[in-house]
């Protein structure tokens, strides 16, 4: 995962990534999560006249969120973020241990080098706003609109995966994604995506209600008060035409539902379709200065807001672009710059965004940060002390067990045409499963490090990071490439290179056991495993063929019947209202739905296949194990941000995906009259 970790982003990114989760080296700051105990039979002790039927997430994990709390320092907090703890307690150890180890190598001299001057405080706030002059010098330069093309070209980064990303926001004019072409599975292609804005998504701007305009004042408030730290005259008054120029930006942009639809972004232009498709805004400029003259084809995911984007550069006054320009590099800088800067950046972004009371003690930034510019560099040291073989053959295992199973279900599936399950079938055949860490590791020798100089270390991080991304578009796609570091507590689909990563570090407690019993793990880490590789076959994945090409393989009737399955899973999703006022997008959910349920049933089948003994309290453990795995607890703040943005439903609406196997019926005598309980025609069967 590749991001530019501003402010917005951190706060998603935190969410999963093991990069910036640690507690703290000396002590466990934050609670732990108790181990999934896989309990059989019996009832969780605060929870004993719950009924699994009722509430099977609740049922699991009722002495769990009795005992939690969320961190002062968290908007939320599960099984996901308990380990990402406790992997970058290690993490941060292994920094200090190669700044104390003389005959550390260069790269890993590197890391914690880049660690040490993001911890340097002192060395920050004695050089004050100074590092930010010369950047904030270039932006008052501008003068005519193609001196504001250039600076807006100069400004583009590589951090957003329209395929994988929760969060479209890029706080740059346009997003760039470089990766296989959408048609051409041999050709890397320049992806231009909409941009511009500081808060989440549209919905914040254009929504009606007292909670967003509330927020849209403490977001003006918020621009005034960064620019008025960086020495900006006029503060108030600049901050109000830079958000009534984001409010423009807003309108333009697609909804969420309208960015998860590849088919809508299937739009190739060639670089002069930009200029009479586009107007407004000199392409040429801008080009030359994001170094992407030399590309001819592009393919822009969000045409609309690009057209609408373009013209905003024209309408608005030059003068309103330079603050738009000068207020989010500061914003993206507010790490590296004096402590007022990130003090601020979190009074917004932390507390009022997601309802977090409390910062993150430095040191965490701090490795969210190295992280973020040298991800492969830590993920090396990680995985070298705490990835041992055994544990990767184990699990290359699993996933060939999963995918076997998947492919029976393939088989046995009577709704589908003999043509399209051939092609289903080839997709399995020729998916790479990515366990661990990547098999060729980035070089991170073209990066400068300074042991003092936390601004310069982020400014060249983030130029070394774009200038990967732009030498990848001359050269030919890597299906083995790794789209996370191995020390993330995630994992993902790729559905361009029909390809799946699991990192080392979701590969432990509570996810995988090699210890625990085999239903545990099918039901735990089998399920993510399940998850993934069904994501070659979701609403989304299944648009793509073995190759990664965006192509129809379905027969007319197979599709219809697959859509209709769909909508079934959709509605369902709806009837989920966790506030009064706002209930679960089963649309914008359906992709990460539809792949909970299938990869369920296909991690249920492998372990029994696996335990073809294993009986009634086998399943119990399976499916506990399933909904101990989707322990979490979220800041209101934080839940009603998810459900507006992200495309996956609450952890307790995940859990309850149980309700859709006959299996589960069976396991916990579920029966008419309780509220999970479906009559079998009901439940949602698509693999």
């Amino acid at each position: 995962m590749t991001t530019s970790w501003t402010p917005i982003k951190t706060a998603i990114v935190l969410a999963l990534c093991g990069a910036a989760l640690a507690g703290t080296p000396a002590s466990a700051a934050a609670p732990a999560a108790p181990r999934p105990d896989a309990r059989a039979a019996a009832q969780p002790d605060a929870q004993a006249a719950l009924r699994p039927g009722d509430d099977f997430f609740a049922w699991a994990n009722g002495d769990w969120l009795a005992q939690t709390e969320i961190p002062a320092d968290r908007s939320s907090w599960g099984a996901m973020a308990n380990l990402a703890e406790q992997t970058n307690q290690r993490i941060v150890k292994l920094i200090e241990d190669t700044a104390a180890d003389k005959g550390a190598g260069a790269e890993a001299r590197k890391v914690s080098d880049y660690f040490g001057a993001y911890m340097n405080e002192a060395a920050i706030e004695a050089r004050g706003t100074a590092p930010l002059a010369p950047v904030l010098a270039q932006i008052d330069a501008i003068q005519t609109r193609t001196d504001l093309a250039r600076a807006l070209g100069a400004s583009i980064r590589a951090d957003v995966d329209p395929l994988n990303n929760t969060d479209f926001a890029t706080e740059n004019l346009f997003g760039l994604w470089v990766a296989q072409g959408l048609h051409e599975p041999d050709k890397n292609r320049p992806y231009l995506l909409q941009g511009g804005l500081g808060m989440p998504d549209r919905a914040y701007y254009l929504d009606a209600g007292e909670r967003m305009a509330g927020l849209r004042t403490q977001y003006q408030q918020h621009i005034a008060a960064m620019l008025k730290l960086a020495g900006r005259a006029d503060a108030e008054a600049r901050a109000a035409k830079v958000f009534a120029l984001e409010v423009d930006i807003a309108t333009a942009h697609a909804s969420r539902a309208d960015s998860a639809d590849v088919r809508k972004a299937d739009n190739a232009w060639t670089r002069k379709d930009f200029a009479s498709k586009a107007p407004g805004l000199d392409w040429n400029a801008f080009f030359k200065a994001a170094r992407l003259s030399d590309q001819n084809k592009f393919i822009v995911w969000h045409p609309a807001a690009v057209t609408g984007e373009a013209a905003l550069v024209d309408k608005i006054d030059v003068a309103v672009w330079k603050d738009w320009l000068a207020f989010h590099r500061i914003n993206q800088m507010a790490g590296v710059l004096p402590k007022a800067f990130a003090d601020q950046a979190f009074a917004f972004y932390g507390k009022a965004l997601s309802g977090t009371p409390q910062q993150s003690v430095r040191w965490k930034r701090a490795l969210g940060a190295t992280n973020a510019a040298m991800d492969e560099a830590v993920g090396k040291l990680y995985v070298a002390k705490y990835f041992p073989a055994d544990n990767k053959k184990q699990l290359q295992q699993m996933v060939a067990n999963i995918v076997a199973a998947f492919g029976k279900r393939i088989d046995k599936l009577d709704w589908m045409a003999p043509a399209t399950r051939a092609q289903a079938r080839q997709k399995l055949k020729t998916l790479y499963v990515g366990v661990g860490y990547p098999d060729k590791w980035k070089s991170y020798g073209g990066l400068k490090v300074v042991a003092d100089d936390a601004f310069g270390n982020a400014m060249r991080a983030e130029a070394f990071r774009y200038g990967q991304q732009i030498a990848a578009l001359h050269r030919k796609p890597d299906r083995g490439a790794w789209a996370m570091p191995p020390q993330l507590v995630n994992a993902v689909n790729l559905p361009l290179q029909n390809a799946l990563n699991f990192p080392a570090a979701i590969l432990q407690p509570p996810f995988y056991d090699p210890k625990a019993p085999d239903a545990a793990n099918y039901g735990a880490i089998g399920a993510i495993i399940g998850h993934e590789i069904s994501h070659s076959f979701d609403d989304q994945g299944a648009q793509f063929d073995a190759q990664g090409r965006l192509r129809d393989w379905w027969t007319r009737e197979d599709l219809a019947h697959f859509q209709a399955a769909s909508q079934k899973l959709v509605a369902q999703f709806n009837g989920y209202k966790p506030f009064p006022d706002l209930a679960v997008n089963g649309q914008l959910t359906l992709s990460e739905n539809l792949a909970d349920l299938a990869g369920l049933a296909a991690a249920y089948d492998a372990y029994k296949a696996a335990d073809a003994g294993a009986g009634e309290e086998g399943d119990r453990q399976f499916f506990a194990g399933f909904a101990h795995s989707w322990r979490n607890k979220a800041r209101e703040a934080a839940e009603r941000r998810g459900i507006l943005t992200d495309g996956h439903a609450p952890p307790q609406y995940r859990a309850a995906t149980v309700r859709n196997l006959d299996a589960w019926y069976q396991a916990f005598d579920v029966q008419p009259g309780q509220k999970l309980y479906l009559a079998p025609e009901e439940r949602v069967r698509v693999w």
